[in-house]
């Protein structure tokens, strides 16, 4: 799609500074670029700023005519991405900007993630901040670092930087839909330690790689039962160890802890007698797998090859033991449904990446739970097979959930003007996936009356993660009259 398309785009200032953020490297833990980006913005437009240690950016602007003395409101979202990309693609996250094309009504990148998630949200920040146009209250533009690695940027935000009460979060990824409550969670660090010997001279190594899946966010789309490749790598390593004598040389799966696992592979050594039936077991399991994923994930595949390089060692017999079964054992996807929230998963878990080092196996898991109770049984569970393997287990990145409160200004607001403007009702709901707005009550003690809301965004987190261009059209307009509603 050529650049003239893309610049007819409606609404044009927000798909402007869409693509103006979209030149700009952001992955985790890259963002000072996309920040510095921010900061140049607001002493362009003349406008307060503050960036701070984590290199969140606040940018403030004064209520339009007639809102000069309104309650601010703060607009909120983040700049960092996840960076996924299609094997076949060449692209450096740290170095190369995105390749935006439209597809029929629908905005992609060429073979990578999008950046949607949250990009749109700081977008649509830009353009309010930009325009002398819209009606407004007061404004604070908040845009946060590592919100996809942990919620690092919100997690030491300042509060003394912020005067608003009330928050409108941009990071959510179906339109219609109005979150008012979140699950908290935290990162499971597993580490099994791993000793070495070398291969049998009369083994033979060969390569197991289990692809094709879909994979996706791991709250958002937990619920869709969707394959994830390192549990199933768990499954066929312990059907195979118990059929035939077979050493295990490396395995790893997924790439980021919040993503269910797209593929997963492991070199394996067995003896030459046992080639055959190595690859019968595999055919077979994978018949099994795609009749039980038919429909989830209809491109599942298991693929057996000679392991031309292989480092021609192994893990000894009681390390690789206490790698399968620790795979084998680990629970993951939904472990319960909440009982008040029809259809909401309460609790949930993603078994994420697993990577072997040079000394041990590392795994990280992500727990998800709207109930703190639950949460922490989760990990003691895993933290019990961990024992049960000779794992280390310890916990990261812990977060808070989003309580729902009954008595919300800005959602009656949202309520209100949603339906004056569509004819209907929107949805209110929770979501099983951490929103800042969770740390964001915890740090303010309460005192912030939170929404979320945002356009329809599809295949988050994967290479076909694509935006809606009406329904972004459309979340714009709400937002706008969301705003002139805040006197």
């Amino acid at each position: 799609m050529n650049s003239e398309t893309l610049e007819n785009l409606e609404p044009t200032e927000v798909f402007r500074y869409f693509r103006e953020i979209s030149k700009i490297p952001r992955g985790s833990g890259n963002e000072k670029g996309i920040s510095d980006y921010l900061v140049s913005f607001a002493k362009e437009h003349h406008l307060d700023v503050v960036q701070d240690k984590a290199l969140n950016v606040i940018i403030k602007k004064q209520g339009s005519k007639g809102y000069e003395n309104s309650p601010g409101v703060i607009l909120q979202g983040h700049m960092d991405m996840v960076c996924e990309k299609k094997p076949e693609i060449e692209h450096d996250f740290r170095k190369d900007p995105l390749k935006l094309q439209v597809v029929d009504d629908m905005l992609y990148a060429t073979g990578t993630t999008l950046g949607g998630d949250d990009g749109i949200a700081v977008a649509m920040g830009l353009a309010i901040l930009a325009s002398e146009k819209i009606s407004h209250p007061p404004i604070e533009l908040l845009v946060t670092t590592s919100e996809e690695t942990g919620m690092g940027g919100a997690l030491v935000l300042d509060p003394a930087n912020i005067s608003g009460r009330t928050l409108i979060n941009l990071d959510s990824e179906e339109e219609g839909i109005l979150t008012v409550s979140c699950a908290g969670g935290c990162t499971a660090q597993i580490c099994i330690p791993t000793a070495w010997e070398k291969a049998n001279p009369d083994d033979r190594a060969f390569a197991v790689t289990i692809e094709g899946l879909l994979g996706g966010h791991s709250g958002a789309e937990i619920h869709k039962g969707r394959a994830n490749a390192n549990k199933l790598m768990g499954r066929l390593l312990n059907l195979l160890s118990a059929k035939m004598n077979l050493r295990l040389s490396a395995v790893s799966g997924g790439s980021k802890h919040n993503a269910i696992a797209r593929d997963a592979q492991a070199v394996v050594y067995v003896n030459q007698s046992d080639e055959s039936s190595l690859r019968e077991q595999i055919s077979g399991l994978e018949e099994v797998l795609r009749g039980k994923f038919k429909t989830a994930d209809p491109g599942l595949r298991i693929a057996v090859k000679a392991a031309e390089k292989a480092n021609e060692r192994v893990m000894t017999r009681e390390s690789a033991e206490n790698v399968i079964r620790f795979l084998y054992l680990i629970p993951n996807g939904i472990q319960s449904m909440s009982m008040d929230i029809q259809g909401l998963v309460e609790s949930s878990l993603n078994l994420g990446v697993v990577e072997t080092k040079e000394d041990d196996v590392e795994i990280i898991s992500s727990i998800r739970s709207s109930v703190g109770s639950i949460k922490e049984n989760i990990f003691d569970t895993i933290a019990a097979i961990g024992s049960l393997t000779n794992g280390k287990v310890s916990v990261e990145g812990e977060y808070p959930e989003w309580q729902y409160h009954p008595d919300s200004r800005i959602r009656e607001i949202c309520v209100d003007v949603y339906e004056k403007l569509f004819g209907k009702k929107p949805l209110v709901s929770a979501i099983h996936a951490g929103l800042e707005c969770a740390l964001f009550a915890k740090k303010f003690n309460g005192h912030l009356d939170m929404i979320s809301i945002g356009p329809t965004i599809i295949g988050v987190h994967t290479a076909e993660e694509h935006l809606s261009i009406p329904s972004t059209q459309r979340t714009w307009n709400y937002l706008l009259e969301i705003l002139k509603a805040l006197r």
